[in-house]
This record gives C-alpha cells, sequence and structure tokens, in this order.
C-alpha cells in the first residue's frame, strides 16, 4: 500500500515545486548572460530524511526518504579565484599608471617626428661653427645669429618645461578630482550595500543582485590598492547575515581597516606643499586618527601614480624614475650648458630669470639670454685670450664651446642632503640630453613589457572565474531540459499516485456486489 497521510502526493509536490524554482533560476540566469558583473545562481536542494522511529514502527519496515527541499539559492562564486583576480588587478593598475605617466614623459621629449631641443641644439653648434670661420671675422651679425639660435634652443627648452610643469599640475588634479574621490566612493557604495544586504538577509533574502554589485565594487577598489575582504556570518538575528570587513595592509605591516560592516575610512590627499604630494587614510574603526600612507602602499593605482609624482631616482635616493627624475636630468643638462659656456666667455651670456643668486643652479624654466648679450654690451669672445697672430687662435674660444657641448666629457653633478657631489651623469653635453630620451625610452619599455605580462595573467584569472561564475548559455539550455523532463516526471508520479488511490478507493474489494 501506499504511505498514509498521502506523504507520496507531498513527495511529488515537493518536486514539483523544486524544477518549477530551478526552472526560474535558469531563466534568471539566461536573462542576465550581458549583464556587467553578474554571477551565476543556482537552486541548492538536499533530500529529506525519512521519520525516526516511533511506537508503530516494525522491523520489517522500510524506511524512504521524504522528498526534496529546497534550501535556498546561491551564487556559484570560487573565493580563491576573487582573491587571486584582485591581487593581479592591483599590480595591473600599478603598471599601467606608470605606464601612462612614462607614455606622456615620452611625448614631451621624444623628437623624432618634431623638431625641438635636438634640432635647435644642433643649430646652435652649426651657428658657432660658422662663427669659427677665418671668413666671417669681425662680422657681428655672425654673433647675432648664434644668439638668435640659442634664442630658438631656449624656447624649445621653456616648452619642456611647462610641459613637465602642466604634466605634474595635470596628475595632481586627477589625484584630486578623480583617483581619491573614486576610491572614497566605492568606500561609501560598498558601506551603504552592506546595510542594504544585511536588511534583505534578515528578512530572509539573500540580496544576490545586491551582492553582484559589491563584488564589482571591490574589484574597482581592488584596482587602487591592495585590500583583503573577509566574510563573517552573524545569526543573531535568527537568520544568517554576511558582515563583510576589507582592509588594507601597508609596506610597513600595519592593517588599516577600511570597511568594518556599515563603517567606512576615508582617504584625503594633500598638495598644498607641492612635490613631494601625500594621502593619509582615516581608519573606519578609529575615524579620529589619521595615518600617511604615502610611501606605504605597495601596488595599485595610487601608488603607480604617487610614485610618478613624488620620486625622483638618484634625486632623492630612491628607486623610481619619476617626473622628477626627468626634470631634474633635464635641468642638469641646461645647468652645464650655460655655465660652462658662461664660463668660458667671462661675460655671461646665460642668466636666471627668476633672479636666483650666483650659487644657484640654471634650470629649464629660469635659463634665458643675458640682458648684455641682447642689448649687444656682451659678445661672444673668439679668442682663448693668448694673444699671437696665428689664425688658429683667433677663434679658439668659440672652438672651446663647440667642443664643450659636442665632444668634452663633462661630469654632472647635484648637491646631497650633507652638501657632498653625487654624479649623476658622465659625457658630453650632447650626451645628456640624448640620454634622457634613451632612459625614457628603455622605462617605458620595460613598464609595457610589466603590463602586458600582468595583463595576460589577469585575463587568464578572469576566464578561470567566468567559466565559474558566468552564465554559460548551453549549460542553462540543458539545465532547463533537465528540470522540464524532471516536472514532467514529477507530475507523471502525482498523476500515478492518484491512479493507484483511485483503483484502492473505487475498484478494490467490489467484486461481488
Amino acid at each position: 500500500m501506499i504511505r498514509s497521510t498521502f506523504g507520496g502526493f507531498t513527495m511529488a509536490q515537493q518536486a514539483l515545486n523544486a524544477n518549477q524554482r530551478a526552472i526560474d533560476v535558469a531563466g534568471q540566469n539566461l536573462s542576465n548572460i550581458n549583464t556587467p558583473g553578474y554571477t551565476r545562481q543556482r537552486l541548492d536542494l538536499a533530500s529529506i530524511s525519512p521519520v525516526g522511529a516511533s511506537y508503530s514502527s516494525s522491523v520489517f519496515d522500510c524506511k524512504v526518504g521524504q522528498g526534496v527541499m529546497m534550501k535556498g539559492i546561491t551564487q556559484i562564486r570560487d573565493p580563491f579565484l576573487d582573491i587571486q583576480y584582485r591581487n593581479q588587478i592591483t599590480k595591473v593598475g600599478t603598471a599601467d599608471a606608470t605606464d601612462e605617466i612614462l607614455s606622456r614623459i615620452g611625448e614631451i621629449f621624444d623628437e623624432t617626428d618634431s623638431a625641438a631641443v635636438r634640432e635647435a641644439f644642433n643649430d646652435v653648434i652649426s651657428q658657432l661653427k660658422n662663427l669659427a670661420t677665418p671668413q666671417n671675422a669681425g662680422e657681428s651679425s655672425m654673433d647675432r645669429l648664434v644668439r638668435s639660435s640659442f634664442e630658438t634652443l631656449i624656447n624649445a627648452i621653456h616648452q619642456k618645461a611647462t610641459a613637465l610643469d602642466d604634466l605634474e599640475a595635470e596628475m595632481i588634479k586627477k589625484m584630486e578630482d578623480s583617483i581619491i574621490p573614486n576610491i572614497n566612493s566605492c568606500l561609501e557604495q560598498i558601506k551603504n550595500l552592506n546595510e542594504e544586504i544585511k536588511n534583505s538577509q534578515v528578512l530572509g533574502n539573500p540580496a544576490l543582485e545586491l551582492q553582484d554589485t559589491r563584488n564589482q565594487l571591490l574589484d574597482d577598489l581592488a584596482t587602487y590598492l591592495p585590500i583583503k575582504v573577509t566574510y563573517k556570518t552573524d545569526t543573531s538575528s535568527g537568520e544568517k547575515v554576511d558582515l563583510l570587513e576589507v582592509t588594507f595592509k601597508d609596506s610597513a605591516g600595519a592593517t588599516h581597516t577600511l570597511i568594518s560592516d556599515t563603517k567606512a575610512g576615508k582617504f584625503s590627499f594633500d598638495s598644498t606643499g607641492g612635490i613631494p604630494v601625500s594621502v593619509e587614510v582615516t581608519d573606519a574603526l578609529n575615524p579620529a586618527a589619521a595615518t600617511d600612507i604615502t610611501n606605504l602602499i605597495q601596488n595599485g593605482v595610487l601608488k603607480g601614480n604617487l610614485d610618478m609624482l613624488n620620486k625622483a631616482e638618484i634625486f632623492d635616493g630612491t628607486d623610481i624614475k619619476g617626473i622628477g627624475y626627468y626634470r631634474g636630468m633635464f635641468d642638469a643638462f641646461v645647468n652645464k650648458m650655460a655655465t660652462v659656456l658662461n664660463d668660458l666667455n667671462g661675460d655671461p651670456l646665460f642668466e636666471k630669470s627668476d633672479g636666483s643668486g650666483a650659487g644657484q643652479p640654471f634650470t629649464a624654466s629660469n635659463i634665458k639670454i643675458s640682458d648684455g648679450w641682447m642689448n649687444g654690451t656682451v659678445a661672444i669672445k673668439k679668442s682663448d685670450g693668448t694673444g699671437g697672430t696665428d689664425p688658429s687662435t683667433a677663434y679658439a674660444n668659440v672652438q672651446l664651446m663647440i667642443n664643450a657641448l659636442i665632444s668634452d666629457k663633462q661630469t654632472f653633478t647635484i648637491k646631497d642632503t650633507g652638501g657632498a657631489d653625487i654624479t649623476i651623469f658622465q659625457g658630453t653635453v650632447q650626451n645628456c640630453f640624448d640620454n634622457i630620451q634613451d632612459v625614457q625610452a628603455i622605462e617605458r619599455k620595460a613598464s609595457s613589457s610589466i603590463l602586458d605580462n600582468h595583463l595576460t595573467v589577469l585575463n587568464q584569472i578572469a576566464d578561470s572565474r567566468d567559466a565559474v561564475s558566468g552564465v554559460n548559455m548551453d549549460e542553462e539550455v540543458m539545465d532547463l531540459m533537465r528540470y522540464h523532463q524532471s516536472y514532467n516526471a514529477a507530475s507523471r508520479l502525482m498523476t500515478t499516485l492518484d491512479e493507484m488511490l483511485d483503483k484502492l478507493i473505487n475498484d478494490t474489494g467490489v467484486v461481488g456486489r
């Protein structure tokens, strides 16, 4: 006989409900197959155990389960792949920020398709050589041509100095108006989503779509700095509620809590003192205290931008060739050129436009033609002062200037904090400018290679994550067919039970009536 209390009908009803809900889930997945950030959902099922022993139980009774139970709808995610993805996207953020800024620096110093400092420098050498020829003896116009050539060179130098300043100002504005606000926006949105998800889960709603949005924001946050995401479960409300914590560990080993459930930290940016700029973070658990993390970020877009803004390698004892390095090398090139020519000429050919003292170096921003040379009271001294009538020495000083610029090996130095000289380059003045271009090209090539490698790894991890969490149309269609067949089978089970009851009630024991 069939089981009492119509247990078989309940089993069939549960099967119908479970398969109907599974079809609904498959439909939800298919509907969101192109939705960014959507995570594939799954109906979790469990079999219901048979009832326990009772006084009416018999040793000859064979117990069978009581059907299927829907435990809930969950997302198909691999936490390990999430961790891998966020760790890798942080590295991509560093490389991408560095590569972008190096590209901008390259646009300033690359003169492959433009006429600027290198061409103007070559014209200066050409005019100096013309000045040194005997046929131009006594021609004041030749001195004016040399001066005009130097004016063109200095204008080109000023343009590059301005371009570097503009790039620096643009990066600072980007930090103030985009990067830091985006980080704080991510933290605020995640905090608000935590509150919404908790409220939904308390009412028994898993809030899976809200979790998708939160996961996207966590991925976005991971591009800026390395984060660790931790989930805890709170059952004090009678329902399982997820509690989210996001932390950031700096290079000194200190841990900063960015998000703790419905509390969020905040980042701040300060550029009032110029370079170096600084970034501080306020801990979510201690909002009264702010910590300077400018030099403590290990990876991410934030680190890449801060390094390129603040660091200058040999000029500040760091290991990053940021904007300051290229400005420093460019200033060293300008200072050596102006100093050497002024020393050889005696009367200054170049002055500083900012009024800085004699002990201060020339820079790409402050160099200018001296007032004396501009008004004609100063000219290039052609003779080296040895006297005599030998024509070969009449323009020896001009030749010394030419040699000082293109053939004599110079030592380029800066002062460290203790006043000692540090050599930053050895070679000709001409080589110094060429070296700036060469170093930039090498650094850009290295950063592009690193970025490509990180992107390759990131794409592999993303593919693995999509294989787990993404919606596959073929699989969903197969699930629809499978659940449809199961639904039909459960319907057939209910029909069979109905026929059995009909036979039992209406046809059993009626023979001979």
